[in-house]
């Protein structure tokens, strides 16, 4: 899997900060989307739109659907994996032609669901058992449930921080930096990876919002003139420690020339400590070590380096993409049934090594390290997302884009003018303006 596939809906939903509205078809009817109380009553063929175009080739989305058929035996599960997902189902959704079961686009208002897809309960209700439902629910209703879920941090090669001296995880921004300088002198690996040229793994220093302070309404506090590069702020913590790291030299030597591919056998062969990233890529990078003849368990995971006021480290979870029903679609009762069995029943959330939707599973193998270390972890809310968004287009900052995190790293290795404070105040300048002209 690459960026196209796991990432796709993981990183688009982690905080889908740069949302547009988009046309539809006819009004949508508004009623529940109700799975049947007895499975043999459910029928029809239903299409299911899915970013995972390499499960849909490699027949593993119909090996699924083989299981979904013997609770299910009426309903026929047909599959569309799309490259450019995001591209290609907006465009559908100008027509009421957008399958049966949908993981809905990042393009879309969180308040324009109601248009466009089916309610599947109650907010209050849904909230108990499932994770990440406040990330769809309007006006008292949840219209998607996620795939899965991730949990933020620096995926990191044990052996080789072992070598360096390092044996625990950093505690603060300044003991990773020193770690970082232990890996650079007494192993000659590079210490930390940006990804710059690819740019997206950029945006999962935003996923750590909510990391720092422990907090699960840090991206509602984000709603309004509150200058979130100020000292102390999350944004001002996070940010500060990339631009120190490249500063420092503890990057790569030339960030234009970096590959994502690649870089997974690096790190898998020690020839890179660490990048940052959600706990979707330790699966990836296990599987590097693999081929390359490497020891997959020499792939670990961290926190960011930050506790809260008892000493735990805190890890926020993010949501994949969310699985929603067509508001048009003719077979409702089976598209809700094909996503309750998915979610619920399926095993999809553990093969991939992901936080599984239901409160009640227990967390995958690849986050064990933080279960065994007592980290918290953190689901954060979604409530005022709308109103961020709402701010950060207008300030044109762009907190789940490359762009603004690119330029700080130019700043920090000499390629553009200016310092890191200057960066921040006109960041928060930006920031406040846009929320000021906005109400917020």
């Amino acid at each position: 899997m690459g960026k196209k596939t796991t990432l796709a809906g993981t990183f688009l939903t982690v905080a889908a900060l740069t949302v547009t509205g988009c046309g539809g078809g006819g009004a949508a009817s508004g009623e529940t989307a109700e799975a049947p109380g007895d499975p043999a009553a459910a029928s029809g063929t239903i299409t299911v739109l899915t970013q995972r175009t390499d499960l849909v080739q490699s027949g593993a989305m119909d090996a699924y659907a083989a299981e979904f058929n013997k609770i299910y035996p009426k309903v026929k599960v047909e599959f569309e994996g799309l490259t450019d997902y995001e591209g290609e189902v907006k465009i559908r959704m100008n027509t009421e032609d957008y399958g049966d079961v949908l993981m809905i686009p990042a393009s879309v208002s969180k308040n324009d669901y109601p248009k466009f897809f089916s309610p599947l309960g109650a907010a209050d209700a849904m909230a108990k058992k499932y994770r990440f439902s406040d990330k769809t629910a309007v006006d008292g209703k949840v219209y998607g449930l996620a795939q899965f879920g991730t949990a933020n941090g620096f995926v990191y090669n044990k052996a080789l921080w072992r070598k360096a001296g390092v044996t625990e995880w950093p505690a603060t921004p300044q003991e990773f930096l020193a770690g970082l300088e232990k890996v650079k002198a007494k192993t000659g690996a590079v210490p930390y990876y940006t990804n710059f040229k690819d740019g997206w793994p950029l945006v999962q220093w935003t996923a750590n919002i909510g990391s720092v302070t422990c907090d699960n309404y840090a991206t509602n506090k984000l709603a309004g003139a509150v200058s979130p590069w100020k000292e102390g702020g999350e944004l001002r913590t996070v940010d500060t420690l990339l631009h120190d790291i490249v500063k420092g030299g503890l990057s790569e030597k030339d960030p234009s020339t970096t590959n994502w591919e690649a870089s997974k056998a690096k790190i898998a062969k020690g020839e890179i400590g660490s990048m940052m990233l959600g706990s979707w890529s330790i699966t990836q990078m296990r599987d590097a070590a693999e081929k390359a003849g490497a020891d997959p368990a020499d792939i670990g995971f961290m926190p960011f380096p930050a506790k809260d006021g008892s000493g735990k480290y805190c890890a926020t979870l993010v949501s994949d993409y969310q699985q929603a029903v067509n508001a048009h679609s003719a077979h409702k009762e089976a598209a809700r049934a094909w996503i309750d069995w998915f979610t619920e029943k399926s095993g999809y959330s553990a093969k991939e090594g992901a936080v599984p939707t239901i409160k009640s599973a227990p967390m995958p193998d690849t986050l064990q390290d933080f279960v065994d270390n007592d980290v918290t972890f953190v689901e954060r809310s979604e409530r005022d997302t709308g109103a961020v968004n709402d701010i950060d287009n207008a300030a044109e900052i762009g907190l789940n884009k490359q762009d603004y995190r690119q330029k700080l790293i130019d700043i920090a290795r000499g390629a553009e003018k200016g310092s890191v404070e200057e960066y921040f105040a006109q960041l928060d300048k930006r920031w406040n303006e846009a929320a000021e002209a906005s109400g917020s």
